[in-house]
């Protein structure tokens, strides 16, 4: 690869977040990010402005395939053909590395040990700082691991999206456990409404299943239109769906109140 080459690699991974260039030579350049642990590995192809892509240290090559199955050239590497396509790829590496598997609860020990050494006035302030910073780190992993779009819609408008706990904040026995990206999904607010609460959760296969409160009337009048579906489900999500579906999840008419 020629310095322009390489600069425009670099300049695409500064965008997406990879800002750092472990190294750049004409046979690879190499980019990590202080925010996250993943490498991105970009070599040349026989094509011109035709790149191959290993990450070497995530993000889980799974979800990535699953995002862009079209780059995949099997194993950890893919495919760019491009700086748009480069872009793409790189931004959605980085999202995912930022979200999986525990970034948001390896930030959160880090800050609350920083914490620690000048806590708040009282236990009471501290508990609500706490949990106000820790549901700030869960909803930027829900975000980058969503894509910024609701996990059922797509609707991708910052502001109607919640970040949603299957197991919520205050029944999780552990920290890693309230941050884990994969205890909750990125919904629109008025399905964020009907998850929370326990009137809606998800089968095994991400399919929406409604409390029987919710008769057809009420469920046109919130313009839902059944089935609706995740966009898409892991086995990692698995645990936490079946402890909504077995704690929360209200599956008789008359109303529970907790």
């Amino acid at each position: 690869m020629n310095s322009l080459e390489r600069t425009l690699i670099e300049k695409a991974g500064y965008a997406h977040g990879w800002e750092n260039v472990r190294e750049s030579t004409v046979e690879r350049v190499i980019m990590f990010s202080a925010r996250h642990k993943a490498e991105a590995h970009v070599t040349p192809n026989e094509t011109n402005l035709v790149w191959l892509v290993e990450f070497p240290k995530g993000p889980p090559t799974a979800e990535l395939v699953r995002s862009l199955p079209s780059l995949h050239q099997g194993g950890n590497t893919f495919q760019a053909g491009g700086e748009a396509s480069l872009g793409c790829l790189l931004r959605r590496a980085a999202e995912l590395a930022m979200s999986l598997p525990n970034q948001a609860a390896e930030q959160y020990a880090v800050e609350i040990a920083k914490l620690g050494a000048n806590p708040p006035s009282t236990t009471e302030v501290l508990a609500l700082v706490k949990q106000r910073r820790g549901q700030e780190l869960f909803r930027k992993a829900q975000m980058d691991y969503w894509g910024g779009a609701c996990a059922i819609t797509g609707i991708d408008v910052p502001e109607l999206l919640r970040a949603s706990h299957a197991k919520p904040w205050a029944r999780c026995e552990t920290d890693q456990e309230r941050l884990n990206a994969f205890n909750g999904f990125l919904l629109c607010s008025h399905i964020d409404a009907l998850f929370d609460c326990g009137l809606m959760t998800f089968d095994e296969l991400g399919t929406a299943v409604f409390s029987p409160r919710l008769d057809i009337e009420i469920l046109t009048r919130l313009a839902i239109n059944q089935p609706i579906k995740l966009r898409w489900l892991t086995a990692e999500h698995s645990p936490f769906l079946a402890w909504h579906r077995e704690n929360l999840f209200q599956k008789n008419k008359s109303p529970e109140y907790s």
